[in-house]
């Protein structure tokens, strides 16, 4: 028996909200908080907190798989893994809407063809800058990447904090989480995956 009635997201209809409305949902916060909005230096946060989220949450209106459309076959028959460190990431758990702040790795092997190696950094931008988990975050990275590439193997680390972890609740401001996600070579290979944490293990020992 059927407990939940199965939707389709893209029937649902969603109401485009105005700058003006969330302008006046941070108001309704403020007060909310025991501020007072019209105190003249909360007068213009409502403005500056939407500008921000406009920022924080500039993903939703960017695809990655257009950001990895170009990619270059002029390699002289480069078939190893390529590695790229240290990529910053810059979320917000989709728990407490709280920072999640730390950096990424990601490593893929080509199949013929190669990406630009700022559309790395870039697609990790596109997934972070949305309400994440740092687990799915990993997955979409990787998904994404193998796929757009026609990968023969892609593989993805992201070592961060949890400001819901460091700043309320359990309050652990030494507390970090790393997650690993593995496809194509680097899953069914060992010694890729081996070579992999190899040249990363230094940035997760910092």
């Amino acid at each position: 028996m059927k407990l939940v009635k199965d939707t389709d997201s893209n029937n649902l209809e969603t109401k485009k909200v105005s700058d003006k409305e969330a302008e006046e949902a941070i108001r309704t916060i403020l007060s909310w908080m025991g501020e007072d909005p019209k105190r003249e230096g909360l007068l213009e946060t409502p403005k500056r907190v939407v500008k921000a989220f406009k920022e924080y949450f500039q993903g939703y209106n960017e695809d990655a798989k257009k950001v990895l459309d170009k990619t270059f076959g002029d390699v002289e028959g480069y078939s190893d893994m390529v590695v790229q460190k240290n990529i910053s990431v810059q979320s917000h758990c989709e728990h407490h809407m709280a920072p999640i702040i730390g950096k990424a790795h990601v490593a893929y092997i080509p199949n013929e063809r190669v990406v630009g190696l700022s559309k790395i950094a870039r697609v990790v931008e596109i997934f972070s800058k949305r309400l994440q988990t740092q687990e799915r975050l990993t997955v979409q990275i990787a998904n994404s990447l193998m796929e757009a590439l026609d990968a023969k193997g892609v593989a993805v680390t992201i070592d961060s904090t949890h400001q819901c972890m460091t700043m309320r609740g359990i309050k652990k401001e030494q507390a970090t989480t790393v997650t690993n996600f593995y496809l194509g070579q680097f899953k069914e290979d060992l010694s890729y995956q081996n070579r992999y944490l190899r040249f990363i293990s230094t940035e997760l020992k910092d």
